[in-house]
């Protein structure tokens, strides 16, 4: 369809959802839809590392499950997360004899593995692949930031990390909605050194592909019922609408935030969620439930990833972004 973007022959259908989440997440605007709320944030474990790893295993073995397939009937996991090396994903996907692809988008983990997952499937390698990522508040904070244990001060320009993970089984054959296309993001970088404001760093990214996405297929926000961002936040949203709009494009009714919304509206959260665990949650709960009831009936999905790391931060490099959307509708 362009140089970016790739229409789907054999259109991918996602068979089976699962999400889990932490207490604070489960007690926002979409914990009801939430598959799995935990009680405490570290899932009985001995470490939070531990419970992400835990929740993205048992978010993968849900889609699964949902999907009404057998662990046999999966042809491979493509998982990431924001841990050093993808450890939650990798630690995961050995409680399972299931061939492992690991990615790593930061944020844009979700629409980046379902992007190449159908791929694996429309051309006809694959008939049944698990799309997961997941992400821990405190996990998070020790890696990128400040560890719990200093008592930081957040600004108010910060997000906070989703404690939760979602997954998705995407399948050549079955009832569900369907993926028709991708358009694949590239590194676009705004100049942003704060580590705290995701969303500014981010929106440029999101913004780059929405806008080559209508370019490329001559559509505009009329095609879609809402057109979904990971987690850039309450700020970084009014920003990407506003940069979107400087483009030529009124998206001030169609665009929802993942981040924005996962929380309830309080200072305490400052500009809302962020983390690969938002969108993955969210997606698969609250817009996933929207979907199968016919409340909405195609959206744009844009996970939108900062891809940064402790050592960036510490040289004063600004933070490079990018941002992979899916198109996901219901049957004709």
């Amino acid at each position: 369809m362009g140089k970016r973007t790739v229409f789907f022959k054999n259109k991918p259908v996602i068979t089976g959802v699962s999400t889990i989440a932490g207490p604070k997440e489960s007690m926002g605007p979409i914990g009801k839809y939430i598959e799995t709320r935990l009680e405490n944030d570290k899932f009985d474990e001995k470490t939070f590392e531990k419970a992400e790893c835990k929740m993205l295993s048992f978010a993968i073995d849900g889609a699964i499950k949902n999907a009404n397939k057998k662990r046999e009937e999966i042809d491979a996991i493509l998982a990431g997360d924001l841990l050093n090396q993808i450890i939650s994903s990798s630690y995961a996907a050995r409680d399972f004899e299931i061939p492992y692809i690991g990615v790593y988008n930061a944020c844009s983990t979700m629409s980046e593995s379902m992007a190449l997952g159908s791929v694996l499937i429309d051309g006809g390698y694959m008939e049944n692949v698990i799309c997961a990522t997941g992400s821990h508040f405190a996990t998070a904070e020790r890696q990128y930031r400040y560890p719990l244990e200093l008592g930081s001060v957040r600004p108010p320009q910060a997000q906070w990390t989703v404690t939760g993970a979602g997954a998705v089984t995407l399948s050549k054959k079955g009832k569900g909605p369907i993926i028709t296309m991708a358009t694949f993001g590239k590194v676009v970088d705004f100049g942003i050194t704060d580590a705290n404001n995701m969303g500014a760093a981010m929106a440029p990214a999101a913004v780059d592909t929405l806008i080559t996405h209508f370019n490329e297929n001559n559509f505009s926000p009329d095609d879609y019922d809402l057109i979904i961002t990971g987690d850039l936040g309450s700020f970084g949203s009014k920003l990407f609408k506003d940069l979107v709009w400087e483009k030529g494009f009124d998206i001030s009714t169609k665009h929802v935030d993942c981040g924005a919304i996962i929380y309830e509206a309080h200072e305490k959260e400052f500009q809302g969620g962020s983390g690969a665990g938002c969108s993955a949650v969210v997606l698969n709960s609250y817009f996933y439930n929207k979907l199968k009831n016919k409340e909405i009936n195609k959206i744009f999905f844009l996970a939108t990833g900062a891809l940064l790391s402790t050592v960036s931060t510490q040289q004063g490099e600004s933070i490079p972004c990018i941002s992979h959307g899916v198109v996901i509708e219901n049957r004709g």
